[in-house]
């Protein structure tokens, strides 16, 4: 800690008038026992000065001069507490003979936890008309802390932070970086400070049990390597690991950014993701939101606002990285800001600043992210998440119940540990859930590398875009609760498939998806139902939230300008079967205008009511004539 105290005498004979001096009415002896303190003080013989300082104030204890060389020679020695003793005692007998004696014990106080006393002087302080800018600033900064800190203290979150023990860390630093959808594998940078293996890896360790963590396990190459790899985040699809490594051939900076892709069972060789995101500086710490395209990362690149901050790229149509944009004073701050984490949910950003007030030396805070793409302002996660030690990463599960952290906070097994800890409701992020399966060919069964896009239907703003794997067919899509969804599912040479479900409540969290989705090859006589076609209720007008399924047809009949289809409309058995059959005529009409109104020409199209005529569920249920009211095409040629 670097006060200033060595410059105390000078800052005295600046502010002090010399008709203040000798104030205690000094005697002779009182005089000469100062002279030689200060005489060894300047020849930094500080426990020489000591004796000297206590032999002037047994003589008279009221001599503020020697109070405060006593203050200022324990500040020196690292004994805060006797600082503090000597300069309340110098204030005590005339605050006015030396203000800044006044913001040097503020600060003491303040180091040394005592924010209630620190509060007090800091704001008597910056009463004072001499205090000098650059010390009015450190005040408001830590009056704004040390209250924070006496709030957050007195208000602690209602959690109990567990230690994920031995078989996770160690007497290194463990920097947890992500939690598996099924919360059964978590994924963590390591660094030993020992032994033959110092470099940065990264390891996985699997779930036992709610408690019990198995031996962490090294994840390996081709990710790891004999170089550093730090803070790994996985694509909520599973399918792209994004992490960063320093000093590569084919880095642009000191470090930059890597994705691997899933291939089956293992990872794929690792790529530099180019300049497009990274530069000549420090880019690290990625995070990629489930919308399939932006990516969160940290960078002292220029034009930023404080050492480090957080940036944001996003990938567009043809596979290239957008310039990186900087989301500005909501976020970042003049100091540093790092690990960002974006939920699953897409909103929910968390990341460590030491920037904005907070606990210690670096703490976790969150921001939200509402419909019009704005932040809100950052809030701390608050006490006792956030201690006085760093708080680096913090990482929470899809349903928003249980967080994963890293802090060096006192009681851990090494430098910096990592704790489970039940989400406080405050500070949770929207619950997601998910959907898995496998994507194959209905005809031949071998599997397929699908495009997979999820869209609100209320919003018409698209949530998530993943892609299935190419070896196993594998896919899985984040889902927020709380909203209705439309998901299409794409393949050149093939029809779309597509459905739409809502997610309420607990059991949709608790309950994933998973559903095997067999596309059908665009052939003569195929039928795909269209399933995110709305319209108004005893109406044939289309209703907007089907312009998203309208578009998946329209880019299929573009993408294969061979193929002609017939555009069928079908009911229930509800109400009298000509009005059923001209309603079913009337919307399958619908959809044939708008085709044609985008271009498409009306010889490749053609449509038919059925009414009530050809159901696929049981009438009798509300749940059948839900099925029943549907929207169909045939395929009626391919050239």
């Amino acid at each position: 800690m670097n006060l200033g105290f060595r410059l105390f005498f000078i800052l005295l004979f600046l502010y002090v008038p010399s008709t203040m001096f000798s104030q205690g009415q000094p005697s002779g002896r009182v005089e000469k026992f100062h002279s030689k303190a200060l005489m060894y003080y300047n020849a930094s013989a500080y426990d020489e000065a000591l004796e000297e300082v206590q032999k002037a104030l047994k003589i008279n204890d009221r001599y503020i001069e020697s109070w405060l060389l006593a203050g200022d020679i324990y500040a020196l020695k690292g004994n805060n507490q006797e600082a503090i003793r000597s300069y309340s005692k110098a204030i005590s007998i005339d605050h006015n003979f030396f203000p800044p004696a006044v913001y040097i014990l503020a600060n003491l106080q303040f180091e040394e936890k005592q924010y209630a006393a620190c509060i007090s002087n800091y704001e008597g302080y910056l009463q004072y008309p001499e205090a000098r800018q650059a010390e009015k600033n450190k005040c408001l900064k830590n009056l704004g802390t040390a209250s924070f800190r006496l709030d957050a203290m007195a208000n602690p979150q209602p959690v109990k932070p567990v230690n994920l023990g031995i078989a996770v860390n160690t007497a290194g630093y463990e920097f947890v970086n992500y939690i598996s959808p099924d919360v059964e594998h978590l994924y963590f940078t390591r660094r030993m400070t020992s032994g033959d293996t110092r470099d940065e890896n990264f390891f996985f360790s699997a779930r036992e049990n709610d408690t019990t963590w198995r031996p962490a396990v090294e994840l390996g190459a081709p990710v790891n390597s004999p170089g550093d790899e730090g803070a790994l985040c996985i694509s909520p699809d599973g399918q792209y690991l994004f992490y960063s490594a320093c000093n590569r051939p084919d880095g642009y900076g000191s470090c930059d950014i890597y994705v691997s892709k899933r291939e089956g069972d293992r990872w794929g060789k690792p790529e530099n993701l180019g300049p497009g995101v990274n530069s000549s500086f420090w880019e690290t710490q990625p995070s990629f939101a489930p919308d399939g395209k932006t990516l969160y990362f940290v960078s002292n690149r220029s034009g930023g606002i404080g050492s480090s901050d957080i940036w944001l790229s996003r990938l567009d149509d043809s596979g290239n990285w957008s310039e990186p944009e900087n989301p500005g004073t909501s976020i970042n701050t003049q100091e540093s800001e790092r690990g960002p984490f974006i939920h699953p949910d897409g909103k929910t950003l968390y990341f460590s600043s030491k920037g904005h007030t907070g606990m210690g030396e670096g703490d976790i805070f969150f921001a939200s992210l509402d419909e019009e793409g704005r932040w809100s302002k950052p809030a701390n996660i608050g006490y006792p998440l956030n201690t006085e030690a760093d708080e680096v990463t913090f990482v929470v599960d899809n349903a928003g119940k249980y967080a994963y952290y890293s802090s060096a906070a006192e009681g851990g097994s090494g430098l910096q540990d990592i704790y489970r800890v039940i989400v406080p409701e405050k500070i949770r992020p929207l619950p997601v859930t998910y959907m898995k399966g496998i994507v194959t060919d209905s005809l031949t069964g071998r599997f397929l590398s699908a495009s997979f896009k999820l869209t609100d239907i209320g919003s018409g703003k698209p949530v998530a875009h993943s892609v299935s794997d190419p070896v196993n067919g594998e896919f899985l899509i984040c889902i927020p609760s709380g909203k209705k969804y439309a998901l299409a599912v794409e393949k050149p040479g093939y029809l779309f498939y597509s459905a739409h479900f809502a997610l309420e409540g607990e059991a949709g969290i608790r309950e994933p998806y998973l559903q095997n989705i067999r596309l059908k090859p665009i052939r003569e006589g195929e039928t795909i139902v269209m399933r995110n076609i709305f319209f108004e209720t005893d109406s044939s007008r289309l209703l907007p939230e089907s312009e998203t399924e309208l578009n998946s047809l329209h880019d299929l009949l573009n993408q294969n300008p061979g193929l002609r289809i017939e555009i069928s409309g079908h009911t229930d058995n509800t109400g009298g079967e000509s009005y059923n059959q001209l309603l079913s005529e009337k919307r399958a009409g619908s959809v044939y205008r708008y085709l044609t109104g985008k271009g498409i020409a009306f010889q490749r199209l053609s449509y038919k009511g059925f009414g009530a005529t050809k159901p696929v569920a049981d009438n009798s249920s509300p749940e059948g004539r839900a099925i029943n009211r549907r929207t169909e095409f045939k395929v009626l040629g391919v050239k």
